[in-house]
């Protein structure tokens, strides 16, 4: 079954002028035309669509997509692990305006109003369950030795000073 670029941006929830751009790159150059000459999509052209919508999901370029999908170096998982660490860096980035912005509104209503978690409300809902200090640094240390780089973010994502990160670690690791 062949479609019209009409019906394929629909399906796909693309514009029509991007899978012309597409098609001008190289990227998605629909296999059939028409009598009158319209661009058709196969079923091969729209799962290869499929891949491309994936790949741009998850930040990709599209040159990284053309080299994937024509067979190019560079493995996906390298793509991937390169798209994360630049993920853990912008998040990183975001991290530190947040805590500026929170920083300069200081005004508890607005706190609320966010969703901003900080070090001293994650602790009062620790302690509102039960946990004592000694069930807190267990947390940690399993937290730690479990996932140490997902740990890392969540201290940082509590906006917890640098100095105390560091003194959470090495009581954690012990």
């Amino acid at each position: 079954m062949a479609l019209t670029i009409g019906e394929v941006a629909t399906k796909f929830g693309l514009s029509r002028s991007t899978l012309l751009y597409y098609d001008r790159k190289g990227l998605l150059r629909p296999k059939g035309r028409s009598g009158a000459g319209y661009r058709l999509y196969s079923d091969a052209d729209l799962a290869r669509l499929g891949q491309i919508r994936t790949y741009r999901d998850m930040g990709l370029s599209l040159q990284q997509i053309m080299s994937l999908l024509d067979g190019r170096p560079g493995s996906l998982l390298e793509l991937l692990d390169q798209r994360l660490l630049q993920l853990h860096r912008e998040i990183g980035s975001l991290r530190k305006q947040e805590q500026l912005i929170l920083e300069l509104l200081k005004d508890s209503r607005a706190l609320r109003k966010s969703r901003f978690l900080d070090k001293e409300t994650w602790v009062a809902i620790l302690r509102s369950s039960g946990m004592s200090d000694a069930d807190m640094t267990r947390w940690h240390q399993q937290f730690e030795a479990s996932a140490p780089d997902a740990h890392q973010d969540f201290r940082e994502s509590l906006a917890i000073p640098k100095a105390e990160i560091t003194n959470i670690r090495k009581r954690s690791r012990t």
